[in-house]
This record gives C-alpha cells, sequence and structure tokens, in this order.
C-alpha cells in the first residue's frame, strides 16, 4: 500500500512533465508486476487494503492502460489544452481504481468503487469533442448513482446483522424469501449496471462517443471491469439466491448481447460501434459470473483483461484515425488502407482479437465462458452460437468498410501514422497474445 502511495505522491509532483509522468507509470507496473501474487487469500494486510490474485491483474492492467492512455492524448499536450490538470485527472482516477481492486472491506470498496465517477466525469466534461458531451455525462452519472444508493443500504445492512464488513468473513442470517431477494437485487443491480448489462447499458455508448481518447480507453479497459470486479466480491454472499436467480441473468446476457451485436452491424461510428461491442462482450462476461462455476469465473476473468487490452486500443486506432480525417462516420474515414497502409496491419490484428481470433487471451476467455454457459444449459447454445457468429461479423465489418472502398474525396494526404503511435499500439497487442502462453495462470486466479 505504501508503494502505491509513493508511486501517487510521485507522480503528482512530476506532473508538469508528460514523459516522465508516462516512464513513472510503466516503471510503476513493472515494479508491480514483481509482486506477484500466486494465492487467493489476501495478502499485505493493513489500513483496510490487501491485493489478492484478481486485484492483482486488474492493477496491473490500470497500471498499464493509464501509461498507454498518457502516450495516445500527446494532442491534448499539443494544444496545451489544461494538459497539467489532464493529467491529474488521470492520475486520480488510477489511485481510486487502484484502492478499489485492493479494499478488505465493502464499505471501503463501495467509497472508492463511487470515488473513480468523479475524475472520469470531469474527463468528458473538460476534454469531450462535442457538445453532447454534457448529456452524456450526465447519462453515466445518473445511471450510476441511481444505481449505487441500494447498494450502501444493502451493506449496511449486512454489517447491521453480521457486525463486520471484511470481505471474506462477512455472511448473512436467514431471512424470509422476500427481503432476501431484494436485498440480492440492491447489491447486484449497481455492479450489473457499470458491467453494464443489456437494458442497463445507454450510458456506455452515449459516454464512449462523447469522451475524449483517455476517457475512452480508461471507461473500456479499466473501469467496466469493477462491474465484474464487484460482482466476484458480493456474489459469494448471496449464493443460494444466486443459484435460483441465474437464469435471469444468463437469459439477458446471452439474448441482449445477442441484440446488441445485431445493432452494431447498423453503426456507422466507429467509436458507437466499439462500445456496442463491449456491451455484448460483457453480457458473456455476466452469464459466467452468474453460473458462478470455475470455468465461468476463470473465463470471466481472462475476457476482462482481454477486452481491456483490445477495446482500448481500438478506441486508440479510432482516435488515429479520427485526428486525420475529422470524422468518426464509416461513411467518410473509409478506405483508409490507401492513406494508412501501416496503420490498416494494426486495425487487423486488433480486430482479430476482437472477434477472439487465436492466439489472443479473448479466445482462452470466450471458450471457457462458453463452455460454463453450455454445460448450465444446453438451451442456451443457440443464443451463445448466435452471438459469437454476430462478434465475428460486426468486426469484419467494421474493419473492410473502414479500410477499403473508395476513399472520400477531400483527402488528399495523409500521414501513416508515428513512431508513439506504433509504440502504443504494439504495447497494446503484445500483451493480449503473449498473455496467453501463462493461460494457466490466469484460469487458476480464482
Amino acid at each position: 500500500m505504501l508503494k502505491f502511495i509513493f508511486f501517487s505522491v510521485l507522480m503528482l509532483f512530476s506532473a508538469s512533465s508528460w514523459v516522465s509522468v508516462q516512464l513513472l507509470l510503466f516503471l510503476g507496473s513493472l515494479l508491480f508486476a514483481l509482486f506477484s501474487v500466486n494465492s487467493f487469500h489476501m495478502g499485505a494486510l493493513g489500513f483496510g487494503f490487501g491485493v489478492d490474485s484478481i486485484g492483482y491483474i486488474l492493477i496491473l492492467l490500470s497500471f498499464w492502460i493509464m501509461a498507454l492512455v498518457v502516450g495516445a492524448s500527446q494532442k491534448v499536450k499539443d494544444s496545451m489544452n489544461f494538459h497539467s490538470v489532464f493529467l491529474v485527472m488521470n492520475l486520480l482516477l488510477l489511485v481510486s481504481l487502484l484502492l478499489t481492486f485492493s479494499c478488505t472491506d465493502y464499505l471501503l470498496f463501495y467509497i472508492c468503487f463511487e470515488s473513480s465517477l468523479i475524475p472520469t466525469l470531469i474527463l468528458i466534461l473538460g476534454w469531450g469533442y462535442q457538445p453532447e458531451r454534457l448529456q452524456a455525462g450526465v447519462y453515466m452519472l445518473f445511471y450510476t448513482l441511481f444505481a449505487s444508493l441500494p447498494l450502501l443500504v444493502s451493506l449496511l445492512m449486512v454489517y447491521s446483522l453480521g457486525g463486520t464488513l471484511i470481505i471474506g468473513l462477512s455472511s448473512l442470517e436467514s431471512c424470509s424469501v422476500l427481503i432476501y431477494g431484494l436485498w440480492y437485487l440492491a447489491t447486484v443491480f449497481a455492479f450489473i449496471v457499470k458491467l453494464p448489462m443489456f437494458l442497463v447499458h445507454l450510458w456506455l455508448p452515449k459516454a464512449h462517443v462523447e469522451a475524449p481518447v483517455a476517457g475512452s480507453m480508461i471507461l473500456a479497459g479499466v473501469l467496466l471491469k469493477l462491474g465484474g470486479y464487484g460482482l466476484l466480491r458480493v456474489l459469494p454472499l448471496f449464493l443460494k439466491m444466486g443459484s435460483k436467480l441465474s437464469w435471469i441473468w444468463v437469459s439477458v446476457g446471452v439474448l441482449g448481447g445477442t441484440i446488441v451485436s445485431l445493432m452494431c452491424l447498423r453503426q456507422t461510428d466507429i467509436k458507437a460501434l466499439i462500445a456496442y461491442s463491449s456491451v455484448a462482450h460483457m453480457g458473456l462476461v455476466l452469464c459466467g459470473l452468474m453460473v458462478f462455476s470455475w470455468w465461468g469465473l476463470g473465463g470471466a476473468v481472462a475476457v476482462m483483461v482481454g477486452h481491456g487490452l483490445c477495446s482500448s486500443g481500438l478506441f486508440c486506432l479510432a482516435n488515429m484515425a479520427y485526428e486525420r480525417v475529422g470524422s468518426r462516420s464509416l461513411l467518410v474515414s473509409k478506405g483508409l488502407l490507401n492513406f494508412m497502409p501501416s496503420m490498416a496491419l494494426w486495425w487487423f490484428l486488433l480486430s482479430a482479437g476482437n472477434m477472439a481470433a487465436p492466439p489472443t487471451l479473448n479466445l482462452l476467455g470466450e471458450v471457457s465462458l462458453i463452455l460454463s454457459v453450455v454445460s448450465w444449459s444446453k438451451v442456451s447454445m443457440i443464443a451463445v452460437g448466435l452471438l459469437s457468429f454476430f462478434s465475428a461479423a460486426y468486426t469484419l465489418y467494421m474493419f473492410s468498410l473502414s479500410q477499403h472502398g473508395k476513399f472520400f474525396n477531400s483527402l488528399f494526404s495523409c500521414c501513416s501514422g508515428k513512431v508513439r503511435e506504433y509504440l502504443v499500439l504494439a504495447l497494446h497487442w503484445v500483451p493480449l497474445n503473449i498473455m496467453i502462453l501463462k493461460s494457466g495462470l490466469l484460469m487458476h486466479l480464482v
């Protein structure tokens, strides 16, 4: 914990230097990677904080994505658009994420979980592109706050009955089925909105479309994982009710994912398409978490990490195209292969990751999730098959329409890419494909 505080203070003091902050973030991820935790038990307890294996991999992901965010947001520095404040907001968001993933107390976890909303909101409102960013920020704020208040009441009830809020020690005494069911829904709903589940997902595409590249990368890379991480922490409290109601969540997850995939096929905005594809992937993650089997939990963690790297890289690519073409529309920014042939390779590699092609980490996670859902119910095979098919369909649609075809007439010259941009994309893609070599470690996190 002291290491986190030391790095946070050091980074805040050096916020004036863009490169030094990025190097410190990479150094932080490297040092944290050396302190591997191999057991599920909480380690290094103190002041209500500690790290287990799931928190460890998500903290490492947070460090890594934040370092890449600083690299991808060079335009903020070049335009002198309050770049010091921008860095401080990103670092505050990183600190809130680190605290969230290392909490051993439910109430402390709730406070850190909600505190990540404020820097994200400031990033969207302060550095977003269109005036609609105000509406997007309000959407995100009200969706999250509406769902989180019942969670606070639920946690206070857990404390009044069990006498403790320490994760792993809290337990619920028997009560009436109706109260137990309402209690379960109130606790789970906040994390389902954050995930987000289909039906409560409308805030996510709006937030992604209006956010700057930093906001989109953080949202896709780490903030969506808060919902899955929260479910992993609270579901053990409600095992009986969870097993009875899991059919609802699995049904909404696979059917919602299929419907969202169809919506992806008619999107013309690149960022909206990638955002809706995140909802489809998280629907499958929700199924794996609610089935609560070894395959489901391991696959959910693998997909969360893989999707964090892959989706963040796709948003980074979409921003690079937007900076050159001036539009996010697939009808305008098509035929990019003619202007940026080298960049088309990265479009292909990250699109392959998005459709869970080998050897990406997404393949390991999705195979595990499909096994868990199909072994839980044979009927779900149809919806899961459609979800996998449409996942490949909308990814190919995005790649082919953006890279091929007749280019827009007003374009006459284009920079194929800078070394900094290729470095950022490579640092998304390499971990995504290398981590499958340690698949045994990833699957044994839970």
